[in-house]
């Protein structure tokens, strides 16, 4: 999978931008407009703020279609110390931590940080959201039930597997703790498989409805 990137220098930091991956959410705007104007070309100007503003601002994207190099000697992104999943409201996974990614096409798994997983199984761009859940009506109200051993698992943390299966699930496979909608904690497990498909009757868990909806993806 490739992935169309644009990159705009700075003083001391450059900003990379992966469109396929944005789905709006405006964490960026909203918190650093003088570089982030989606009303201006090109929208993203570093010279707005200093490097410690922007890549402050850049790992508050909860998609990763935003990150950042210094150049300066100025630190990297923190990577988080829990890995953690939280479900959208009719819409996708959030998912931050130590992540590594296995893209189809691709021979190594992706590091990542910051990922916003599709759900409902229409988006363009899998396994990233690109906003199709709007568009097919996805509707799912992110309510998870906690599971009996989530107050007594040990800390998310470590590096944390995703693996799309071909025409299947999307498969965790490390530390992860899995937020409902309401915030609260609800499961914290070693290996899951969540769905993608959209169709599950146990969102966000899969429960083997790819099978029968007849769902395709690399």
């Amino acid at each position: 999978m490739t992935l169309k990137v644009r990159e705009y220098e700075g003083d001391g930091i450059t900003v990379r931008f992966e469109p396929g991956r944005c789905i709006h959410a405006k964490e960026c705007v909203q918190g650093l407009s003088s570089v982030f104007d989606p009303n201006r070309r090109p929208w993203v100007d570093p010279s707005g703020a200093d490097a410690d503003a922007i890549a402050r601002v850049v790992s508050r994207c909860p998609t990763g279609a935003l990150q950042f190099e210094r150049s300066d000697g100025g630190p990297g992104e923190e990577i988080p110390g829990r890995n953690s999943v939280r479900i959208v409201p009719d819409g996708p996974l959030y998912v931050r931590g130590q992540l590594e990614i296995q893209l189809p096409g691709e021979d190594e798994p992706r590091s990542e940080t910051r990922v916003a997983l599709c759900r409902c199984g229409e988006s363009k761009n899998k396994p990233f959201c690109d906003d199709s859940h709007y568009e097919c009506g996805f509707k799912d109200t992110g309510e998870l039930e906690p599971a009996p051993d989530a107050a007594e698992a040990e800390p998310a943390t470590g590096p944390l597997r995703i693996t799309p299966r071909p025409n299947g699930s999307l498969f965790f496979e490390g530390p992860t703790e899995i937020t409902s909608a309401d915030g609260t904690v609800r499961v914290s497990t070693m290996r899951r498989s969540l769905c993608r498909c959209g169709h599950s009757l146990d969102k966000p868990i899969c429960d083997g409805a790819h099978r029968d909806a007849g769902f395709e993806a690399e």
